[in-house]
């Protein structure tokens, strides 16, 4: 039976199939990595069942650096939409390259944070040709360029439902630990932290309001022993200590998080303080609320504010002219 598969896998249509499938991946740009490869991640080798192969475009040294995935609710809070970002800069700064999954939500926040300070991966749940979400063909272009994306899945394959909870054993698999910023009680980001834990890594969690859905995750990690994170610090001390001394140390005023330069190196004028004291880290409020709220300003002073502090990295617009104070 064996020279019989042997032959098919040689000379029949799955060698043809294997021939297309490559010039795809040329085409693409893109290459492949085998288990057999001296570039496969060695802590991937480590789990269960590794993938097979891995598709990979941009950076492929990043496979052998210290990684750290960040996850969470792809309908966050602007507060968690922030720590992620603030978390993902402050870690890819000191030397951890940051993995996620490129959803929307925590996984953009996180890649975004990390491209800030560092290196970030992003592990795909289609092939690595396409693009899921749509709207985030800009980042995964950037992360391309200066990171690194990669997909156990073929060439064209699209973003199936089944395909996530596949893809988040690699995300957990390629890294240290698992960090879960904000996730209700059913997200996929707990399907991750349970993997993490049956790989033996380390998972970590920021606390949340417990009025909030999307803290019942993290809270509830938290009390089945993950460890609790308020700051860059509380990941790093938990981590091996060869990596740690591996880290860059960073003075803790240097703070990397997005705009962290303008943060202490630039004033604001006095119409920016009035607009920068109403905003906040954990609601959105909205143009027509902060202009009622300073009537001493004009309309277009209050504009011109915003714009000023979204440009010092001190707040951010969201959709609908919502607007939320950055960390």
């Amino acid at each position: 039976m064996a020279p019989l598969v042997a032959r098919t896998l040689g000379q029949g249509p799955v060698f043809e199939e294997a021939a297309k499938e490559l010039e795809k991946v040329r085409q693409a740009g893109a290459e492949l990595i085998a288990f057999s490869d001296p570039r496969y991640p060695e802590i991937l080798r480590q789990i269960f069942d590794p993938p097979v192969v891995l598709y990979a475009k941009g950076n492929t040294e990043l496979l052998a650096a210290s990684s750290l995935a960040i996850v969470g609710a792809r309908k966050p809070t602007p507060y968690g939409l922030a720590v992620a970002e603030r978390m993902a800069a402050d870690l890819a700064t000191r030397g951890l390259v940051i993995v996620s999954g490129m959803a929307r939500g925590i996984d953009t926040a996180a890649h975004r944070g990390a491209m800030a300070g560092g290196k970030t991966i992003a592990v795909l749940g289609c092939g690595i040709d396409l693009c899921y979400p749509s709207e985030n063909k800009r980042l995964k272009a950037q992360i391309e360029k200066d990171g690194l994306v990669i997909s156990e899945f073929p060439m064209g394959g699209f973003a199936a439902p089944q395909n996530f909870p596949i893809r988040n054993r690699v995300i957990s698999g390629l890294s240290l630990g698992v960090l879960v910023v904000e996730a209700a009680q059913y997200s996929g980001s707990l399907i991750t932290a349970r993997m993490a834990m049956e790989q033996d890594r380390e998972v970590f969690c920021v606390p949340g309001n417990i009025t909030n859905k999307f803290s019942w995750g993290p809270n509830t990690l938290i009390k089945q022993g993950a460890k609790l994170v308020q700051d860059w610090k509380d990941v790093i001390e938990e981590l091996p200590a060869a990596v740690r001394q591996r880290l860059q140390a960073q003075p803790e005023s240097e703070s990397s998080g997005p705009g962290a330069a303008s943060l202490f190196s630039e004033g604001l004028g006095p119409v920016e303080k009035d607009v920068e004291g109403l905003l906040r880290v954990d609601q959105a409020l909205q143009i027509d609320e902060l202009l009622s709220a300073v009537p001493q300003h004009s309309p277009s002073e209050v504009l011109a504010a915003l714009l000023e502090l979204e440009i010092k990295g001190r707040a951010r617009q969201l959709p609908g002219k919502h607007y939320v104070k950055v960390l």
